[in-house]
């Protein structure tokens, strides 16, 4: 089977049973988008037979998937949210589509039927937001959104594509009520993830997808060492830390008074040449905002900054880049790529002058070149820099976004949820280059909500909770323990006033799950609960 220019997938047999979650790992590339596609109709050009039901059927889209019962959330939320329409209306869109519905319809009925919807994620949207225009959604909002749609039916299969990588711990923990429920009423669930403890929590059983080629097919128990070196082809640590932690001893950039979030206090961060800076911060707590406001994508609500000695107040992205100042940014669809334009377009885009005569005509060759050297650097699977990008997995798109941004060794590097997504050797690979750049003197920032993401690739750790740091510490003076501990003491006694906002907002709570905890969502196997106080209800 092919997907675009790259051939994918080969001959894979299997099967998914109803009552029971079909987990499906594999690397980016390994061919697990393209099997989605093919199972929910949306590439129609395969090869091979599907049954459903006891009976051969051939998805030709997919309006002829969901007629015959094949429910899929795809991976690039994006697309599955129709701007300019309200979110009620895209919590019934498939009312539209179907012509299910007749009659006049009002915004009266339009709000009953959305408030219908969101009792399948008990989602708290107030009718302020369901009239609110979809496109200016959050991701997460964005996701949650396509999740209730899809989930107001009883499908007979169901596929999710990564559809917890821009939920809360609430969120997630939700989800996964939803979803038990569906296999104890007899439903087939195919569910894709690169977070092995969400599949340790949920799968019945795990199908690993190598090169095209089916390389695993197994019940419960998992051996996770196991599924990992099949899926990766080679032998691998489940979890690794830092071993060389590296202390910079110079401020490369001076944050001094800045507030991130409208009510919080200003803060003091000193980011250092030669080391690799983790910020943790749980959606909401204003990571993102402070990526963007370093970057120069978000105007300063005050303070000031300072690179390397000298005055530094971005009014706009190219002043950042002019300055070495690169951001990669947390919604790869929406922000980091051009679709329909190739890897090399994509790579090239920012320094166009560069690749450019003293005329101002772009070479074809060297934009070329440097496409080439980012599928190399981060091991793209593509055929070449002449490849669209749409063509490309998730992972690979991510690594072309961020091999973009390194590629020229900037001052600074801010990557704002780079892994999401993203499986373990990609992850691996990722920060690996982000390291070699630190230890070139430059300064490296990784910002995530994922705490082993942070502790596998970082020497020093920040924690944000609110707009604040309540943790500032280079990784061999702490652990997980007192890294989580950190932040949800500070969460855990804001509780009450988070929950009110949140109500008031109308929007769904953020933050950690029910009981205050985060998910270990690492590469390894869930943690002993008696010895990892990160482990939550959606680990169990």
């Amino acid at each position: 089977m092919s997907y675009g220019t790259n051939r994918v997938l080969e001959s894979v047999t299997a099967s998914i049973a109803g009552g029971r979650i079909t987990a499906l790992l594999g690397t980016n590339g390994a061919g697990k988008s393209t099997l989605i596609k093919a199972l929910s109709g949306a590439n129609p050009n395969y090869s091979g037979t599907i049954v459903l039901d006891g009976a051969p059927v051939r998805l030709t889209s997919p309006q002829v998937a969901s007629r015959l019962g094949v429910a899929t959330v795809h991976q690039k939320v994006a697309d599955g949210i129709v701007p300019g329409m309200s979110v009620a209306d895209n919590l019934i869109l498939t009312d539209f589509a179907s012509g299910g519905r007749r009659g006049l319809v009002t915004e009266r009925t339009t709000l009953e039927r959305a408030r219908e919807v969101l009792k399948t994620l008990d989602l708290p949207w107030s009718d302020r937001i369901l009239r609110t225009d979809a496109g200016r959604l959050g991701i997460s909002d964005a996701q949650l959104l396509v999740l209730a749609r899809v989930l107001r039916t009883t499908p007979k299969l169901l596929i999710l594509d990564e559809p917890t990588s821009a939920l809360t711990a609430a969120e997630v923990e939700r989800l996964f009520v939803v979803l038990r429920r569906l296999r104890a009423q007899g439903l087939a669930i195919l569910y894709v993830s690169h977070r092995f403890g969400e599949i340790e929590s949920l799968a019945d059983r795990v199908l690993v997808l190598r090169d095209g080629v089916l390389a695993v097919d197994v019940p419960r128990p998992f051996d996770w060492h196991t599924i990992l070196e099949e899926m990766l082809g080679r032998p691998t640590e489940l979890q690794q830390g830092v071993v060389d932690i590296r202390r910079g001893e110079r401020t490369l950039l001076a944050v001094r008074g800045l507030p991130v979030l409208a009510n919080a206090a200003p803060l003091d961060l000193d980011i250092r040449a030669g080391e690799v800076l983790g910020v943790l911060g749980l959606l909401g707590a204003g990571k993102t905002e402070l990526a963007e406001t370093l970057a120069g994508a978000r105007p300063m609500l005050g303070g000031s900054l300072e690179l390397d000695g000298t005055p530094y107040a971005p009014a706009r992205p190219g002043d950042a880049i002019e300055a070495g100042v690169v951001l990669v940014p947390e919604d790869r669809q929406a922000q980091g790529i051009l679709p329909g334009w190739s890897i090399a377009h994509n790579t090239t885009l920012p320094f166009l002058r560069a690749f450019s005569s003293a005329l101002g005509v772009l070479s074809r060759f060297r934009e070329a070149g440097r496409g080439d050297s980012v599928i190399a650097s981060l091991h793209v699977v593509a055929r070449d820099a002449a490849t669209p990008i749409d063509d490309l997995s998730g992972g690979n798109q991510q690594k072309v976004v961020v091999g973009r941004w390194l590629a020229d060794s900037p001052s600074v590097a801010l990557l704002d949820e780079p892994f999401r997504g993203v499986d373990i050797g990609a992850r691996r690979e990722i920060g690996a280059t982000l390291r070699r750049l630190a230890a070139d003197g430059r300064a490296g920032v990784v910002l995530s909500s994922d705490v082993d993401e942070i502790l596998e690739v970082a020497d020093r750790i920040v924690v944000l909770v609110d707009g604040r740091i309540v943790l500032d510490a280079y990784a061999d003076e702490t652990d997980r323990a007192t890294v989580v501990r950190s932040l949800l003491a500070i969460a855990s006694s804001d509780s009450a006033s988070a929950d009110s906002a949140s109500a008031d907002s109308g929007l769904t709570p953020t933050g950690a799950g029910p009981d205050g905890s985060i998910p270990a969502s690492g590469p390894g196997p869930v943690p002993d609960p008696e010895s990892d106080p990160a482990r939550n209800e959606n680990s169990r």
